[in-house]
Order: C-alpha cells, then structure tokens, then sequence
C-alpha cells in the first residue's frame, strides 16, 4: 500500500485541504500518523467520496453562473438556424458552379474529339498521299534506269 502526504494527495486530488480534512473527519479516508506527519492512502475514498464531493462543490458553485435566459436560447437558434440557411445557399452556389465547370468540360471534350477525329482523317490522307508519291518515286527509277541502261547499251555497241 502507497501511502502520500496531506499536500501530494491534494496535488493528486486538486481538493484543497479543508475538503481532505472533511473527508477524513467523516471517515472517508484512510489515514496514520507517522513522526508527527498524517499519511492518506489514496486507494480508499477516492471514487466513492472525494470524487462526489468534488463534483457536489463544483455543482452548487455553478449553478447560478449556469441559469440560461431564454432570450439567449432565441437568439441562439436563431443563430443557428440563419448559418443554417447560409450554408446551404452556398451549397446550392458550389453545386451550381459545378454544373457549369462539368458542361464547360464536355464542351471542351466534345471539341477536342471532334479535332481528334479530323487529324486522324487528315493523317490518313497524308499516308496514302506518301504512298502514292513513294510509288511514283519508284516508277521513275525503273523508267531512268531502263532508259540509262537503253542509251549505254546504244553507246557502246
């Protein structure tokens, strides 16, 4: 068993020493004289008596600083009722601005499809344009070779 001395238990507690006095002379708390020095034993008493005893002084000191008006009630709602009516306006707002940034959106999206779509057929152009370009490119080789070939064979013989 842990033994403390009057001020560690106030410490402990937050009692002030009057209330641990009162406690002790209602036989609350477990107590020994040791060289002239009185020891309490924090296990006993704690969560039965000090604990209410506390909370009872805090109660009767409080309880006129705790008496509401009812002006103050009204006022109160109201309050929270016009920061009620607030938020959902800008709620309605936000959704309102997202509406607006999703269609802006798919505008946008549908445009750039649409671009999309003409540089694939302009690609695709381009591609057979190369195509036949490279054909024709290869038409005239064989045309310059055979008339190379013609006009050395012509020169020799």
């Amino acid at each position: 068993m842990t033994w403390m001395s009057d001020e560690e238990y106030c410490e402990l507690t937050g009692l002030e020493i009057s209330a641990v006095e009162d406690l002790i002379e209602h036989g609350k708390l477990t107590i020994k004289v040791e060289d002239g020095v009185r020891y309490i034993d924090p296990s006993k008493g704690t969560t039965e008596s000090v604990v209410p005893v506390k909370l009872a002084q805090l109660a009767e000191r409080n309880t006129h600083e705790m008496m509401v008006q009812p002006q103050f009630i009204e006022k109160t709602i109201g309050t929270i009722i016009n920061l009620h009516e607030k938020v959902l306006d800008a709620k309605d707002e936000t959704i309102g601005a997202v509406k607006v940034e999703n269609e802006f959106l798919r505008e946008a999206l549908k445009s750039l499809q649409e671009l999309y779509d003409e540089d694939r057929k302009t690609i695709a152009a381009l591609t057979e344009q190369l195509k036949l370009s490279q054909q024709e490119v290869e038409f005239m080789r064989r045309k310059y070779k055979l008339m190379w070939n013609k006009a050395i064979d012509e020169h020799t013989t």
